[in-house]
């Protein structure tokens, strides 16, 4: 299959569709306001806790105007233990699609999607988890995130259109940017942020790697009851 070549992108484009998972929730009781000051027609897409602290920021008016559940989005439910949340061909299409290709709007309407702008994203703590020291494998296992470094990675790699925000110390000029420009983000912000969620999910796997390197099968084994 032939690699799909773009020439043509939007320098500035209205953060219209956003999907919000995050593990550090510092920030959102600012920033989510204020992506609505910046356009009051934004469309927020979130789960589990996250969905649970936008709809406290938001108040229960304006959350249903602006909030939408995800498993309302996708049409599925969430698997048991919160597993499997946003990876759903829906959020990726969203995520990935491209402004100017008539493929993958003709997609989109295929399933009734929307093309997702802005991915605010950060992960499980998994060295938070693991510096403790009387961590077990099986804590460190389970804060292993999977869904989001996958929309990291999706929203940074269209960073021809999509906002990928991984980390909360950039919410203010975010906010600043989007409220000068009529809530839109410029080519320039989109790559710098792109470039940072790379980083972010670099230093995430190597430091599951290293935790995993660190450790003898036997010493895996002995955590579980093995049949």
């Amino acid at each position: 299959m032939a690699l799909n070549i773009v020439e043509k992108v939007d320098g500035a484009v209205k953060m219209r569709h956003a999907i919000v998972s995050v593990s550090d929730k510092q920030g959102l009781d600012v920033f989510v306001p204020g992506l609505i000051e910046a356009n009051p027609e934004v469309k927020l897409y979130s789960t589990g806790g996250s969905h649970k602290a936008i709809a406290d920021i938001l108040g229960a008016d304006q959350a249903r105007k602006s909030l939408v559940a995800v498993s309302d989005y996708t049409g599925q439910p969430e698997m048991q233990g919160g597993l499997v949340k946003t990876l759903d061909f829906k959020i990726y299409l969203g995520l990935l699609s491209e402004t100017y290709n008539e493929a993958h709007v003709r997609d989109l309407e295929r399933v009734a999607g929307v093309a997702i702008d802005m991915a605010v994203v950060n992960l499980y703590p998994f060295k938070r988890t693991v510096a403790r020291p009387d961590v077990q494998p099986e804590e460190a296992r389970t804060n292993i995130d999977i869904g989001g470094p996958c929309m990291v990675r999706a929203s940074a790699k269209n960073f021809l259109r999509v906002a990928s925000v991984t980390d909360p110390t950039d919410y203010p000029g975010l906010l600043d940017e989007m409220r000068t420009s009529g809530g839109c983000l410029s080519m320039a912000t989109r790559f710098r942020l792109a470039a940072k969620a790379f980083a972010h999910t670099a230093d995430y796997d190597r430091a599951i790697a290293d935790y995993f390197a660190d450790r003898s099968d036997e010493e895996i084994a002995a955590c579980y009851r093995v049949l």
